[in-house]
């Protein structure tokens, strides 16, 4: 006869016992906001694939108070998840030049910047948000 190994209860709430693990349930949390956001760009390919009509109602859709807000809370969502795993990078993958690692702040500093680099870069290729264009 074969018995099974204890497995003691875990409790819905067991994440809200220790500050790091209330930090990663937030970190994954950050998840929701941008669920809407991506929801929100399926909606826009699906209003521009079906004429101008679709395409100014889902302008106008996007201009809404709402969705304005929640669309500012996926970008702040995506921000932290971005710092929170920057942050995390230099210590789970070293990077190495010879015998010297290179400083966790370099690295962080250098991803940041990437992003910035890609901000501009978008900006640049979208001409500046031409509402215009």
């Amino acid at each position: 006869m074969s018995r099974k190994p204890y497995q003691p209860p875990m409790p819905a709430s067991w994440w809200l016992k220790h500050p790091a693990y209330r930090f990663y349930m937030l970190r994954e949390a950050t998840v929701l906001p941008l669920l809407f956001f991506i929801g929100c760009l399926l909606y826009g390919l699906y209003a521009l694939g079906q004429g101008e009509a679709s395409w100014r109602q889902y302008q106008a859709w996007l201009q809404q108070p709402w969705v304005l807000a929640l669309n500012g809370l996926a970008l702040l969502a995506s921000l932290f998840h971005a710092w929170t795993f920057f942050v995390l990078f230099p210590q789970v993958m070293p990077l190495r030049l010879g015998s010297h690692t290179l400083p966790a702040w370099l690295m962080v500093s250098a991803q940041w910047a990437g992003v910035l680099l890609t901000v501009i870069a978008l900006w640049w290729l979208l001409g500046g948000l031409d509402a215009d264009a």
